[in-house]
């Protein structure tokens, strides 16, 4: 297998890597003390086309392969977390099943808007009551005449008000379980749709996640995304795309982490020496370097796997949930590395610390990417390769 990048896969890189250290690190520190949303520089980013990386360009689409956009989530993630989960969610859970089940009026009217990066989207799936579990979903949608009328909370909706276009998932026939769900897209300006309360977060705090609140939320019928009733089959499909989205960026959080540390390394002095020179730290810094190219292995794999028209699935899970641990665990090395002074909000790996956090839990936990790798596994017991 050939592992070089193409040239403009590093161009991509290169060119997303200078903006992000001249025109975003120096806000990131303010930007997470604050909860501040980045949104200039979010637009920027969509000018350059981060927002609709996958998109054909007849829909204003950068028109990228997947590994390029992978290379461009690991650029953003290694400065800012909150701003690379953004662009996550977007263009993974918004656009892409946007682009495979939309209509051509709603393609016009709504993707070529999201991949410009005119506005954002933002997946609404979870509720209090069910987040792994989406089948249990309580939101509902009735149809009246040339309307639905949507009824039910979201929580953890990323973006939060600042979003142009909600993914909404809502029952159409609650007596059927997960096969009577239906999507939905949804303006803020719709009658009956407001935002609700603000999650105070322990990370990723440039990146708001709030409620909303349908209350007899009139969506127009040609608003109906697919067909009624495929709405869990398109959550799923956009999860596929979005567990990616976020093996990227845990990678790209490890990385910034694993620079810092060695940076800290050759400039901190202890006993006569820099602290680089001790084994101690020597054998930290080897196992994070070995374990960030385990997973960005595995990422770039499955990005492959998409581009060259296989099965992704079960390997999007994989590359999920060993990034998204394996950044924990660097994380954890680096604020060690650092010392007393990496507990402290002066410092970057502190907040990475925080921010990391997360990426096991949202988009699928690392225990239902154990469920979904393991039953892959079961199925194919007996074949050989690993796809």
């Amino acid at each position: 297998m050939d592992f070089s990048l193409k040239d403009h896969q590093k161009l991509i890189r290169e060119t997303v890597r200078q903006f992000m250290e001249t025109e975003m690190r120096p806000l990131v520190k303010e930007n997470d003390r604050l909860a501040r949303y980045p949104e200039a520089q979010i637009r920027k980013l969509g000018e350059m086309g981060c927002c609709g990386m996958l998109v054909p360009e007849e829909w204003s689409g950068a028109g990228m392969d997947t590994v390029s956009y992978v290379l461009m989530l690991e650029e953003v993630g290694r400065v800012d977390a909150s701003t690379a989960v953004t662009l996550s969610v977007t263009n993974s859970a918004v656009n892409l099943p946007l682009l495979a089940f939309g209509t051509p009026a709603q393609k016009k009217k709504y993707l070529t808007r999201l991949a410009s990066g005119e506005i954002i989207g933002a997946f609404s799936l979870t509720e209090a009551q069910a987040g792994s579990d989406a089948a249990a979903i309580q939101a509902t949608a009735v149809r009246q005449g040339n309307v639905y009328k949507l009824n039910g909370t979201k929580t953890w909706v990323t973006s939060g008000d600042h979003v142009g276009m909600y993914l909404v998932f809502a029952k159409t026939d609650a007596q059927a379980g997960g096969k009577g769900i239906s999507a939905f897209l949804v303006e803020p300006g719709f009658p009956g749709f407001r935002v609700g309360r603000h999650e105070e977060k322990m990370g990723q705090r440039a990146s708001p996640a709030t409620e909303i609140i349908l209350t007899d939320c009139v969506v127009p019928a040609e608003n109906l995304l697919g067909e009624e009733g495929q709405g869990l089959k398109i959550a799923l499909s956009a999860l596929d795309g979005g567990r990616l989205g976020i093996a990227a960026l845990s990678v790209g959080i490890a990385q910034g982490a694993l620079e810092e540390s060695v940076k800290h390394a050759k400039q901190r002095r202890a006993f006569g020496k820099t602290i680089g020179e001790f084994q101690a730290i020597q054998w930290m810094l080897a196992d994070m370097q070995t374990e960030i190219e385990a997973a960005r292995g595995l990422t770039h794999y499955a990005a492959w796997l998409k581009d060259s028209g296989g099965r992704m699935g079960s390997q999007a899970s994989r590359a999920k949930l060993y990034a998204s641990e394996m950044v924990n665990r660097v994380v954890y090395k680096a604020v060690q590395i650092h010392g007393s002074i990496g507990y402290s909000r002066e410092m970057d790996v502190e907040r990475m610390y925080r921010d990391a956090r997360v990426v096991s839990i949202y988009e699928g936990t690392s225990e239902i990417q154990r469920i979904i790798i393991a039953r892959d596994l079961l199925e194919k017991s007996g074949t050989q390769g690993r796809d």
